[in-house]
């Protein structure tokens, strides 16, 4: 059974969805992103994804107070992205309820900040972020587009001890057209031994269960959730 992972993508404490990483595209969905984990918990779900976008855009982390009430006033397992660049927002995010944090710029630009947090905090509790565009790794909320191959990127840190990696198609994120599922499969095939977590693109509860036929372990989604493509009682025949 394939893990749903729904996100939740905070901008000043509120819940919000951006359109390829575009901030002027920012909607709000909700300004209590507290009461939108709660209604996540309430059908079934297990595992949330919060990212600081507001973190992402100052290379710190911003919204970990949001974090914190999540985590006390629910019993999911969260993992926490955006803007972490030092082992101190590490331990504010641990400190604060993540179980796990993702990094995606970091791995790139600091390679040896992010294989020290892999030997200090251990493989289970870092993700690593790899978004792609034309199978490019890019970064800094995507605005910027790498030299880094997406499968040769993976595999230096699979080797380092990386066993997750949540991999976002920038060409599908937020448009609602279907997430990038051929190149899951490869990277299946390619990568064995790596949890992939799918992400982008989702925009319906059958764009899930093709995921799943795929054998993609876990997926993120979120904008469908907010725009009403996929309902809060589809997530039952998931959990």
């Amino acid at each position: 059974m394939i893990e749903l992972i729904p996100a939740i993508d905070i901008i000043d404490g509120k819940c919000v969805r951006l359109t390829q990483g575009d901030y002027s595209s920012k909607k709000v969905y909700n300004e209590d992103p507290v009461e939108v984990a709660k209604s996540f918990e309430a059908h079934g779900i297990t595992r949330l994804h919060v990212v600081d976008l507001d973190g992402a855009r100052a290379g710190r982390i911003i919204n970990y107070r949001t974090l914190e009430k999540i985590a006390t006033r629910t019993a999911l397992r969260i993992d926490f992205g955006g803007g972490l660049k030092q082992e101190q927002d590490l331990e504010i995010a641990f400190e604060s309820g993540a179980i796990m944090v993702t990094g995606g710029s970091i791995a790139v630009k600091q390679p040896e900040v992010f294989t020290s947090w892999i030997e200090k905090f251990g493989c289970e509790k870092i993700i690593l972020g790899a978004d792609a565009k034309d199978r490019k790794i890019a970064v800094s909320g995507w605005e910027e587009t790498t030299e880094h191959e997406l499968f040769p990127f993976i595999e230096s840190y699979r080797r380092k001890g990386i066993t997750k990696v949540i991999c976002t198609d920038i060409s599908k994120d937020g448009m609602l057209e279907g997430p990038a599922v051929d190149l899951y499969k490869e990277m299946k095939e390619a990568l064995p031994g790596i949890h992939i977590i799918a992400s982008g693109g989702v925009s319906s509860v059958s764009d899930i269960e093709e995921l799943e036929q795929a054998g993609i372990p876990s997926v993120i989604f979120g904008k469908a959730i907010y725009e009403g493509k996929i309902q809060l009682k589809d997530f039952l025949r998931f959990v």
